[in-house]
């Protein structure tokens, strides 16, 4: 097995788009007269079924939904975080595999490729929302991930901005690097073994040097 891998969220810390789908979320809570004020917040790292299944059950309200998201994923743009390709390309140079574990879709990640191709050959392997039965926060996307770029779980390091991602990290038993990319260092703080404020100026070095407690 390798030694050590490096798995990514993808909105939030590889795409900067969570304050977009925040947005896009807060208005649909609103236009379904969804009660629960933070459901753009609680809805983050989950699969687009269990969107659809939990708060969208009806035939017609999945439909509607499932035609507004697809339309904001076609027409949003995907501007990559800050520092993250002279990451990433750090990794490839010291032969560190990395995956992306998302709820996103296929058709999504099908998307950013046209839009950034040169970020596909950074990554060694894809987790999408299709590729697992639990969504985060269970750890199952990640333990896949860790599974197809051949490292144990324990000797890889989960990057995540959300809760729910945070904790399915920390679940994998992986080290977990905290993006304060959404929610404020003070809201995370607790769910990883560090948090960074964005990728620039953060070394693979710095990566191998988070320890756990």
């Amino acid at each position: 097995m390798n030694k050590a891998g490096a798995l990514f969220d993808l909105d939030g810390v590889i795409i900067d788009s969570e304050k977009l789908y925040t947005e896009f979320y807060r208005q649909l809570g609103i236009d379904y007269g969804i009660p629960d004020s933070n459901f753009a917040m609680n809805i983050k790292g989950s699969t687009i079924e269990k969107i659809l299944t939990t708060y969208f059950p009806t035939p017609e309200a999945s439909a509607d939904v499932l035609r507004r998201i697809n339309k904001f994923e076609e027409e949003m743009d995907y501007p990559v975080c800050e520092g993250v390709l002279d990451f990433l390309s750090e990794l490839k140079q010291r032969n560190i595999k990395a995956a992306i574990v998302t709820s996103s879709s296929r058709e999504k990640m099908n998307k950013l490729w046209r839009i950034h191709p040169e970020l596909r050959d950074f990554f060694d392997a894809i987790v999408t929302g299709s590729d697992v039965q639990r969504s985060k926060p269970d750890p199952q996307g990640y333990q896949i991930a860790a599974e197809r770029i051949g490292c144990d779980p324990a000797d890889c390091f989960v990057f995540e901005d959300s809760v729910s991602g945070l904790e399915a990290g920390m679940a994998s038993g992986a080290t977990v690097v905290g993006l304060a990319t959404t929610l404020p260092e003070e809201r995370i703080k607790d769910k990883a073994h560090v948090v960074i404020d964005t990728f620039a100026g953060f070394t693979v070095d710095d990566m191998l040097g988070v320890s756990k407690p």
